[in-house]
């Protein structure tokens, strides 16, 4: 019995010790360090214990609570602990001492109290050198004031004075003896630093001594600025600084710095590193600034920290940006922009002691190396600045420090002693007290480790027993050291396993007949026969990664169960929705309910499911039909039903049952009801169906009428059809058989008379009918007339008023076309339409008129009739009316077949016309214009005339019809609120209001319809059309229409015009008319995204002592427009608000509230709450939208959060943790933002945090794990929009995630532009261009261009000229007037939000460059500035509209513009360039060519690219009522297609009636066509005819009264991005696909003989797919001989070709494409010329060729290319007597960019030897440009 319940108690200790000594791998550092003695073990951690029992067989080292666990006693257990000791003083605490066991953390708070006026000491470090004299006088004369300011900042204060100039040594000082007495007149001789006045209480000796300071000089631009700053801050005695006061540095200069290594002082000698020491004279001069390098910026910062000095950067723009950056390196430093003067560093001096006060960073000083420390705020850890100290407030803060593990791969108890054990200075910034701890690391050693037992029985005399464990002595092994070494092979047998060949499994040594594994961490077991990575998987984990893997099995962790650890202990996972387990349906098993069996679907927690829930009424409808009403589709099959239902009075209640189902039985039209629920007997797996007795019923009807009465209407309707077909086949045919009737045919008008309402119509005309009596046999032609207002009499006051003959009009214009009318003529955006608007557009023209507006409808016989509107003069009516009668009889107007015997021509008096009645036709109307005008009569009349019969026989019967209008008042007035709106693309909708102004109450209606202007239906919105009701006393209606998004294509191609359509009301009614407005234009806009406004910080501090409150309010994104809030205070007592204006550029802005304006009294000190509102729109109030003001010491810190108790329950049923919440992000940096969330319900192990771009998928976030509820990410992106989600996890697996959190990381300084290139005019004009920089980080606001004349070791020898573009857009300069052979040096910089990036330079000589070939333009628009004007006109551009081609040997570029005057026989402007005094005059001729001014541009569209040829001829004079010419004519590329052409209105002493535009295809491939516009405030036309790649021809002239002014011209090409011959070129109008590769890189010319070369090329920048080869293609460039093409294959960065069998002296055209899956790009394009020299001047050999390349790529807009330059041609050969190569190049990649770079080849390059005389071998190596 004994025995067996010794095994029993053993295998129970067993299992004991293996569940209590489970832990996570991460958890269990004590195990996990594997310590081989006592010592070892107590140092791995905080809780690890030793056990030295002798008997103890578990893990000896393992913690406190699992070693007492497994038995051992009390006395056994050895473990360490640390301590603390906490002294009092002034500053809580200001001293403690603390020890540290290895990797623990000890948390510790921490006071520091702020005076209200703290002592302050005040050092000013003033730069001495000339260009700081204004400044010196500027601080001379504020002495007193700023005395003043200091004792307004404190009571206990001392203020002392620097200078400094630099190291009195060359190359920083002219060493020239007269120099160094005195450098400039009236200063002081040169010095380093000196402390004039060290830092005293004394204002007024402190004023009185800087009155007699001078400046001084040195050499260069950099100061040594870093020795004064050293000796300030390390001669505290001499500088005077105080123990226990803050401690400021004022450094003033206009100029950079030097630094340790910067090169300076290496010219100088002087290699020595600053020692760190004080080096002042008696007189307080720097003393070895002569032997001493500058000292570093780490040093700086490091050494004033030490000495508590936080410096103040007062700087000029010039050197600002320098210290920008070096500011960035202090923990705590402010930075001010000086004046020129320094006038206002007194406001600076101010602003930056009040932002210090309300900053301070915590750092930990002289921490040994075995400790870190880190300072929380809010739970969270605090970055430099995070804490803020209200004066006279006390700020508590935490502060942790840890012992580390390791130090590297050592452990810390093995590091130096200095490095385990010092006094930590705990300091805030801003103070100079600190917390001093002494810290020190515990390494503790086991005392009985002490006191060995040597050659102790229990380890068989042969080993010491330490601590209960044997040490064997050498050559001994074993737990008891009783095996021999030299023995310990003996005994394999019992290292073998039963069935197993080898000891140990193979898998370890046999020791003494004891296994002993090789990797303990693998295998396991009396005979390492156990595997550990070989137990149980669940979900791929072994273990579940819930436990771990011990002699085969897992062990499972607390709470877990199961093979694999995969069934959790408790019913936590079980819980259904009602709180109860399993739905009281099911067992609780291994975490997930086994449910029993019901007949329908459940959920995990055995609950019905949703969508059996939804099914549950639909499956049982049927058969509760069947047995309860014997009804419904299984009336006759209830057998089949699997359930019963039960009939019962009341039904239970919806909450108690599954669901409740209700439906209406057909047969009787009556509603049934009935539940669904579990069975109560839980074996049932049917449910309970209860169906309430009692149905509902409609009452009884007369239903059966409704068939009846169907009947007999469609049988009236039959009858009425026939009887109306009986008529209209007979009754004529009868009546031409009377004898009365047979006498001949009359013609007339069917009624005398027709009296009509105004607000009653519903058209501006009236469908007279006329009718034809006799035999219809034949065609008779009626002409007719009318005339308005017959009523009036020649007294009438209207009728003695008659209009200017002269008078300009439209006359609408109706003919009959010969041709079908189709339902798609209807539809204006149809094919059909377009070509028929075209048609008449182009023939009609023939009556000195325009097409203006076209409607399309059907005549009786099929044929389409269209209406167009003329423009021509009043007095032309009569020719007019003869002209259409003569054409309509031709049948013809041009090339436009109309239909004789049909026409209208009406002015707005008048009107004629003509219609047809052809054979066996009876009635024809008449369309008779009615004429309604505001200034009608209020009773008016029309006479209509059928005038003669020109054609036919027919007499006209009844000749007049009056039409008689009443004009009423309307009852109501419907118009539009103004006539034009303005919506954004992005608010989806445009709600159009129209207004209703009743004088007549009751019911009316309108209608609206929208018509496409340059807008486009189910493009841009979506047309609408309809009838708006009004109710009596309805006034207001909207009409919503819905705007659609731009496609990806739309936005890339042609979507930079203004997107418009309009809203017409027409046909009013019940009494109504229309108002001021029946149509508005709606405008879309494409806005970008909206400024964001909202407080600088959430909680703002002031003391009561200040006058005023400034609050800053700060402004992000779209900065280039103004933008407004509104803003108010929320408090009881007072009220007070006001509207914020920002203006373009401004980025912050403050709301000053009076402190006068307060409550009197203690309310003063009241904190209250400012609040955003009403944005403009286009801008948004940001997530700051409310700030706290705090006012005085009342009220406690808005940064002190005090966090509750948390509820440890989880927050689903199913243990799922929920989303954490409260989750914040904030942007720290360009490339950091910080996270803060709080921790959710439950017991969270750790967090995920996933982030990715905005606008990518969410499958590529990165994920973040951490453990506390905050994290920081890094490595972002500058400027860049991302998103966040934020999990908590715990046992159960991962929780729910937080809604997306979006936040935008901060810009950061922009890369450098893109590369220079240059467009070389002459000799002395230049035009420079660059692309914007591959790292924008932020929005691009202004580029910088210096140029600088420098020699020939690039040293400047002149002033260097900088010119600012404010419009980023705007990336060319056109420079005039530079020096002759001269060198330049250009640079260029890109500005952004937070700064100037980095510049791009080039250097080019004019004189170098070949004379600019006529062909390459000059791009107009970009800025000019002229490089020899004075420093007056430093930064000024010029924007020039026109930018002509000047003529060969110009020096300047021709301007043409208004303005232009002839004086002493040359033209000049009135903006002339200055310095340019002359423009030149050429002429052109065209297929149009008048002789007027001239001017051709081609413009880059969306898809390709513009060139620019403009010409000025000698103007127009004409007589003075005759309009000038019009001016600045302007294209504007809409698309491939399409162009707006603008002009400017010219002088004419008469005023313009309206203008004429006319082009055509400048190779005269088509007709002029014309475009009138009437109204002479209309400057510009939408064209949209045009085809890309073809040169057009327009002309723009004026009218006026006196006639036609002179026609200005212009040229222009919008070129596709394909070939128009290409199967990719697009049609007019449609886009351009970007799925296909762009083109391939520039294409290379190699020539290897004079009939073969090499042809090279890149791979496209932009493949969008796998290169699968290339085409390339040559033909002869004018024709002639056969197209050759060749396949390359490959998908290599670079590809070459050779092509044979060419000819001297032909140019050839090469094109190269590249192909992928999705079909070939755009071509590259290059034509090359191998030009032969025999008998040639070029060269003084013979025999030579010349090879000549120009190259052509056009691209899509939105590929950047990286290079763009143009090489153009030049003539020196590049190698003796074979051989010249030239080349002219152009790339544009969808901005207008142009530049110039000379490839330049020696002869070196090519080697070649003759063989026989006529076998030519060459070699020829390619050369590349940098």
């Amino acid at each position: 019995m004994g025995r067996w319940t010794l095994r029993l108690s053993l295998g129970l200790g067993l299992l004991a010790a293996l569940l209590t000594s489970f832990c996570s791998a991460d958890g269990n550092y004590c195990l996990l360090s594997k310590a081989s003695n006592c010592s070892s073990c107590i140092r791995s951690g905080v809780g690890c214990a030793y056990c030295s029992d002798e008997t103890f067989k578990a893990a000896r080292c393992d913690l406190t609570e699992n070693i007492r666990a497994h038995g051992c006693s009390a006395a056994g257990i050895i473990t360490a602990t640390s301590s603390r000791k906490m002294e009092l003083a002034q500053v809580y605490p200001q001293q403690m001492t603390m020890s540290f066991l290895p990797g623990e953390a000890k948390e510790l708070d921490m006071e520091v109290f702020a005076p209200e006026k703290g002592p302050l000491d005040l050092y000013i470090l003033m730069d001495f050198s000339n260009s700081m004299s204004d400044d010196l006088k500027s601080l001379k004369s504020m002495g007193a004031t700023l005395a003043e300011l200091v004792q307004s900042l404190s009571d206990d204060y001392t203020i002392g004075f620097g200078k400094f100039v630099d190291k009195v040594v060359e190359p920083q000082t002219d060493m020239r003896p007269e120099k160094l007495a005195k450098p400039w007149p009236d200063s002081d001789p040169p010095f380093s630093f000196r402390n004039v006045i060290p830092l005293t209480g004394d204002a007024e000796s402190f004023n009185s001594k800087l009155q007699g300071e001078r400046i001084s000089g040195n050499l260069d631009a950099p100061e040594g600025g870093f020795d004064a700053m050293l000796q300030a801050t390390v001669c505290s005695n001499q500088i005077g600084w105080r123990n226990h006061s803050t401690h400021l540095l004022v450094f003033s200069t206009e100029s950079a710095f030097h630094y340790e290594n910067d090169g300076a002082n290496v010219l100088s000698g002087i290699l020595p590193r600053n020692d760190e020491q004080c080096h002042l004279d008696a007189s307080g001069g720097y003393t070895q600034d002569t032997t001493q390098d500058y000292p570093s910026v780490p040093t700086l910062v490091r050494l004033m920290g030490e000495h508590n000095i936080i410096p103040i950067f007062a700087v000029t723009a010039h050197s600002y940006d320098y210290y920008e950056k070096l500011q960035q390196y202090f923990p705590i430093a402010e930075l001010g922009l000086l004046d020129e003067d320094s006038s206002n560093i007194l406001s600076i001096l101010r602003s930056a002691f009040i932002s210090i006060r309300s900053k301070m960073s915590i750092r930990a000083e002289q921490l040994p190396q075995a400790f870190k420390a880190e300072f929380l705020k809010a739970g969270a850890v605090a970055e430099y600045g995070a804490f803020k100290v209200k004066p006279g407030q006390i700020e508590k803060f935490k502060v942790r420090l840890q012992a580390q593990k390791k130090v590297g791969e050592q452990h810390v108890c093995q590091l130096k002693p200095d490095d385990k054990a010092g006094v930590t200075r705990v300091k805030p910034s801003t103070f100079s007290q600190a917390l001093d701890i002494k810290t020190e690391l515990l390494c503790p050693t086991c005392p009985c480790e002490n006191t060995p037992s040597p050659g102790a029985a229990r380890c068989s005399t042969h080993g010491d027993l330490v601590c209960g464990k044997c040490q064997c002595y050498e050559g001994w092994l074993g737990a008891y050291c009783n095996c021999s070494a030299s023995a310990s092979s003996l005994g394999a047998a019992q290292c073998l396993a039963p069935g197993d060949q080898l000891p140990c499994s193979g898998n370890g040594d046999c020791l003494c007949g004891t296994c002993v594994c090789f990797n303990p961490e693998q295998h396991d077991g009396a005979y390492c026969q156990y595997d550990k990575s070989h137990c149980a998987r669940y979900g791929g984990f072994l273990c579940n990664d819930r436990g771990s893997c011990s002699l085969g099995q897992c062990e499972c962790g607390p709470g877990w169960g199961g093979a694999a650890c995969e069934c959790p202990k408790g019913n936590s996972t079980c819980v259904d929705r009602k709180g109860g387990i399993c739905n009281g349906r099911g067992q609780c098993v291994c975490g997930q309910c086994e449910c029993q069996g019901s007949g329908v679907s459940l959920t995990s927690t055995c609950e019905a499911n949703l969508e059996a829930q939804v099914a549950f009424c639909e499956a049982k409808r049927a058969c509760v039909q069947c047995q309860a009403w014997k009804t419904g589709e299984n009336k006759d099959n209830c057998e089949a039903c699997s359930f019963k239902v039960t009939m019962v009075d009341e039904l239970k209640e919806k909450d108690k049952v599954i669901d409740t189902c209700d439906f209406r039985d057909e047969t009787d039209d009556c509603t049934y009801y009935y539940t669904v629920d579990y069975p109560e007997d839980k074996a049932n797996k049917e449910l309970d169906v209860q169906v309430l007795k009692k149905k509902e019923c409609p009452p009884r009807g007369f239903l059966w009428l409704i068939p009846l009465i169907m009947f007999l209407m469609l049988l009236l309707g039959l009858l009425m059809l026939c009887c109306w077909k009986y008529c209209r086949c007979c009754w004529g045919a009868c009546l031409a058989l009377l004898p009365c009737c047979g006498a001949g045919r009359k013609v007339g008008f069917t009624e005398d008379e027709y009296l009509l309402r105004q607000s009653q119509l519903t058209s501006d005309h009236l469908d007279t009918p006329m009718v034809r009596t006799g035999p219809p046999k034949g065609t008779d032609v009626v002409r007719w007339k009318v005339q308005d207002n017959v009523h009036r009499g020649a007294h009438h006051p209207e009728a003695q008023v008659q209009p200017s003959p002269k008078e300009t009009i439209q006359f609408p214009v109706s003919l009959r076309l010969n041709k079908k009318y189709s339902d798609n003529m209807s539809q204006p955006d149809s094919i059909d339409t377009e070509l028929l608007r075209k048609d008449v557009n182009d023939n009609v023209s023939v009556l000195t008129a325009v097409l203006r507006v076209l409607f399309v409808f059907p005549c009786r016989q099929d044929r389409a009739i269209v209406d167009t509107v003329l423009s021509a003069p009043r007095s032309s009516y009569p020719e007019i009316v003869k002209l259409t009668e003569k054409n309509v009889q031709s049948g013809r107007f041009n090339e436009l077949r109309v239909l004789p015997g049909y026409y209208t021509v009406a002015t707005d008096r008048e009107a004629s016309g003509a219609i047809e009645f052809q054979e066996e036709v009876e009635t024809v109307d008449v369309r008779v214009p009615l004429f309604t005008k505001e200034e009608d009569d209020d009773k008016k009349q029309l006479k209509v005339e059928a005038v003669d019969v020109p054609l036919g026989i027919a007499a006209i019967k009844k000749r007049f019809v009056h039409i008689t209008i009443i004009k009423e008042h309307a009852k109501s007035v419907f118009t539009f609120l103004q006539p034009a709106y303005s919506y954004s693309r992005q608010e989806g909708i445009a709600k159009i209001p129209i207004r209703r102004n009743i004088s007549e109450d009751g019911r009316t209606q309108v209608t609206y319809r929208t018509r496409d202007l340059t807008a486009r239906d189910k493009h841009d919105y979506l047309s609408l059309e309809g009838d708006l009701s009004y109710a009596p006393g309805e006034t207001e209606k909207v009409v919503p229409v819905q705007l659609l998004e731009l496609g990806e294509l739309s936005n890339l191609l042609d979507e930079k015009q203004v997107k418009q359509f309009v809203m017409e009301l027409s046909n009013p009614r019940q009494g109504a008319k229309l108002g001021v407005y029946p149509t508005t234009t709606v405008t879309i806009l494409d806005e970008p995204d909206p400024s964001v406004i909202m407080f600088k910080k959430v909680n703002q501090a002031f003391t009561a002592t200040e006058p005023s409150y400034n609050i800053p309010v700060v402004r992000t994104r779209n900065l280039d427009a103004p933008a407004t809030t509104k803003w108010r205070t929320k408090n009881k007592l007072f009220d007070q608000g006001g509207t914020l204006k920002f203006g373009p550029g401004q980025t912050e802005k403050n709301i000053r509230i009076e402190k006068a304006s307060l409550p009197p009294g203690p309310a003063q000190r009241e904190p209250f709450m400012l609040e955003l509102l009403d944005p403009s729109p286009n801008a948004v109030v940001g997530e700051r939208k409310t700030t706290m003001v705090h006012i005085g010491d009342g009220g406690t810190s808005p940064d002190v959060v005090t966090m509750g108790s948390l509820n440890q329950k989880c927050s689903s049923p199913g243990g799922r943790l929920g989303a954490p919440p409260n989750a914040k992000a904030k942007s720290t940096g360009p490339k950091k933002i910080q996270l803060s969330w709080d921790p959710p319900p439950g017991n969270p192990m750790g967090y995920k945090v996933k982030y990715w771009i905005y606008g990518d998928p969410e499958t590529k976030a990165e994920v973040v794990d951490v453990t506390t509820p905050q994290a920081e990410l890094r490595g972002l992106y500058p400027s860049c929009d991302y998103e966040m989600r934020v999990s908590a996890y715990n046992m159960m697996g991962e929780g729910f995630n937080t809604e997306v959190i979006p936040c935008k990381t901060l810009e950061d300084l922009p890369s450098e532009p893109g590369r220079l290139a240059f467009n070389v005019i002459s000799p002395t004009v230049t035009q420079v261009s660059w692309a914007e920089p591959a790292e924008t980080n932020g929005d691009i606001t202004a580029y910088d261009v210096v140029y600088t004349p420098i020699d020939d070791d690039r040293k400047p020898v002149g002033p260097a000229k900088t010119v600012k573009i404010d419009n980023p857009k705007k990336r060319m300069l056109l420079i005039e007037n530079l020096q002759r052979a001269q060198t330049y040096m250009y640079k260029v910089r890109a500005k952004n939000s937070v700064g100037w990036g980095p510049y791009r330079d080039a250097t080019i000589n004019l004189a170098s460059q070949p004379v600019r070939p006529l062909s390459i333009p000059i791009i107009p628009d970009i800025p000019i500035v002229d490089a020899e004007a004075g420093d007056e006109y430093d930064g000024y551009l010029m924007y020039s509209s026109e930018v002509l081609r000047s003529p060969s040997g110009s020096k300047t570029p021709s301007v043409s513009g208004e303005g232009d005057q002839l004086i002493n026989g040359k033209y000049e402007q009135g903006f002339l360039f200055p310095g340019s005094t002359s423009r030149n005059v050429s002429s052109s001729s065209s297929p149009m060519s008048t002789g007027q001014d001239k001017t051709s541009t081609t413009y880059l569209s969306g898809q390709g690219k513009t060139l620019t040829d403009v010409r000025l001829v000698s103007p127009y004079r004409g007589n003075p009522g005759v309009p000038d010419t019009p001016t600045r004519l302007v294209f504007s590329a809409l698309g491939p297609t399409a162009l707006r052409v603008s002009w400017q209105e010219p002088h004419c002493d008469r005023d313009i009636l309206g203008y004429s535009v006319l082009y055509q295809q400048l190779n005269g491939g088509e007709d002029v066509k014309r475009i009138n516009v009437s109204s002479p405030g209309d400057n510009s036309v939408v064209v949209q005819d045009l085809l890309p790649n073809h040169s057009y021809l327009f002309k723009v002239k004026a009218q006026s009264q006196e006639g036609w002014g002179p026609e200005r011209e212009g040229v222009i090409t919008i070129e596709s991005a394909v070939d128009p011959q290409s199967p990719l070129s697009p049609m007019p109008g449609s886009p351009f696909t970007l799925s296909t590769p762009s083109a391939p890189g520039p294409l290379v010319f190699t020539a290897l003989s004079p009939e073969a070369l090499q042809l090279s090329w890149d791979k496209p920048r932009k493949p969008n797919g796998d290169i699968l080869g290339y085409v390339v293609t040559c033909e002869q460039l004018h024709g002639g001989g056969d197209l050759r093409s060749f396949q390359v294959s490959g998908d290599s960065a670079e590809t070459s070709l050779t092509v044979p069998n060419l000819s001297e002296n032909m140019p050839y055209k090469f094109k190269v494409q590249a192909r992928t899956t999705q079909g070939f790009g755009p071509e590259r394009e290059g034509i090359i010329t191998i030009e032969s020299q025999d008998g040639g001047t070029m060269s003084q050999y013979s025999g030579g060729s010349s090879m000549t390349r120009r190259e052509v790529f056009q691209m899509p807009a939105e590929v950047s290319s990286h290079t763009n330059v143009s090489h153009t041609m030049f003539t020196e050969p590049y190698f003796g007597g074979t051989m010249m190569m030239t080349t002219q190049h152009m790339e544009t990649s969808g901005v207008m960019t142009t530049g110039m770079v000379t490839r330049q080849v020696t002869q070196g390059m090519v080697q070649k030897s003759m063989v026989g005389g006529t076998t030519v071998t060459k070699k020829v190596e390619r050369f590349y440009e940098s």
